[in-house]
């Protein structure tokens, strides 16, 4: 099952999550963040801050 973005639904090819995509894990739930989701929020994902408070 390919991946996909929690913030903007975007899909990743194959079947592993590509190496610039990102995680983190919110109210113990774990998301995942495409490349360019990723570089638009870096401040705020390196803050902690969650993904709703962008």
């Amino acid at each position: 099952m390919p991946a996909t973005c929690d913030f903007c639904g975007a899909t990743a090819e194959g079947d592993t999550l590509p190496l610039t995509w990102t995680t983190a894990v919110e109210n113990g739930r774990q998301r995942t963040f495409c490349d360019r989701c990723s570089r638009e929020h870096l401040r705020a994902i390196e803050s902690k801050l969650d993904s709703e408070w962008w």
